[in-house]
């Protein structure tokens, strides 16, 4: 099989590999998606931070299942997703359903073989079978953030008829943003760009703000809302003061995007004015995993996500090297490790899997 293995920063290569075969518990995965986000960037430009190297890359996939060792109950020709955190079952957060704190977590994609190529072996339980939702593969490809932004809304404890800030609508901020609307709150979406305001405003956001152009705490004071959770995305400085000073009493703070840099925390303020500060990592596998593909299959067609899939060959120059320079066309990026040339990608219930 051909796969795309990271052996240092700014050293990924394309390689003959032998199939793997599925011990116990595992299974192997016939690849027909695979989605690239910041983290891969992240390995790729500056790297290892995560991975342990050699590694093949990819944690959003999407794929059949070819064969199964000992113990496993899913089905040949089975279409699944996978979660791509790999965790004991055992330890006192997994006892608890808080798989993605386990003790011993690791992630297919960084810790051992991912899906950025034809076939990949992981733990049965990072699966999901999705066959009967009938969900194109390209669509599929994009479960895994989908559920990280679902788990970030579950953890904020945001709720019908609230008020949500979105600050920064990339990958995951999209998704974010598509995730609160579905629980029934109203979102502002803040961005520097007019292109993905826009298509915030199509995945449910109720109003808009071109960041550098007015205040988040303006705006809302100017429309009457009150924001109940403010997601910061950017991961920026800027991003965090921002949201912070748009913040009143009793608010929750979602820090989703990583600070680059260390940020003044004035425990005092916060105290007195109640914030709830609240952390959010991946997503656990057996809460949010459904939930995510049950809100892709909500809607017909996100090509304005994803509306080109690139082949393995690509994943450098397509894929990596735009989201490290910051100039991704697309808010995702798909790889399909059988395809040969670039495609349309194909989305939407009940087309023919990729």
């Amino acid at each position: 099989m051909r796969a795309a293995v990271l052996h240092s920063a700014g050293d990924l290569r394309i390689e003959e590999r032998p199939v793997p075969v599925p011990g116990p518990g595992e299974a192997l995965v016939r690849v027909t998606g695979c989605g690239v986000c910041g983290s891969d960037a992240t390995e790729y430009s500056r790297g290892p931070v995560l991975t342990h190297l050699p590694v093949v890359l990819g944690h959003e996939f999407t794929g059949t299942v070819e064969a199964v060792g000992d113990g496993v109950d899913l089905a040949p020709g089975a279409q699944v997703v996978c979660g791509a955190g790999i965790s004991c079952g055992e330890c006192k957060p997994c006892r608890a359903g808080r798989t993605n704190l386990c003790r011993r977590y690791r992630t297919a994609g960084l810790q051992i073989d991912g899906g950025l190529a034809e076939f990949v072996r992981v733990p049965a339980a990072t699966l999901l079978d999705v066959t009967s939702w009938g969900l194109a593969s390209d669509t599929l490809a994009l479960a895994q953030p989908m559920a990280i932004a679902v788990h970030a809304v579950s953890r904020s404890g945001l709720a019908a008829g609230q008020d949500a800030v979105v600050l920064g609508i990339g990958g995951i901020g999209a998704f974010l943003t598509y995730a609160a609307a579905a629980v029934g709150a109203r979102v502002l979406a803040v961005d520097r760009s007019e292109a993905r305001l826009a298509l915030a405003r199509d995945l449910g956001a109720e109003r808009t703000l071109v960041a550098g152009e007015g205040s988040v705490a303006a705006e809302l004071a100017a429309s009457g809302r009150e924001a109940d959770v403010l997601f910061e995305v950017s991961g920026s400085r800027a991003g965090w003061d921002e949201v912070v000073a748009a913040a009143l009493p009793g608010a929750v703070l979602v820090p989703v995007g990583i600070q680059r840099e260390d940020v003044p925390v004035p425990l005092g303020s916060w105290t007195l004015r109640e914030y709830t500060i609240v952390g959010t990592v991946a997503h656990a596998i057996a809460a949010d995993l459904p939930r995510a593909v049950e809100l892709l299959a909500g809607r017909a067609d996100w090509s304005d996500v994803a509306d080109e899939v690139l082949p393995l060959d690509e994943v450098a120059d397509g894929a990596l090297e735009p989201l490290t320079g910051g100039g991704s066309r697309q808010i995702k990026t798909v790889i399909d490790p059988t395809a040969t040339r670039r495609r349309v990608a194909r989305h939407g219930v009940g087309s023919t899997p990729a």
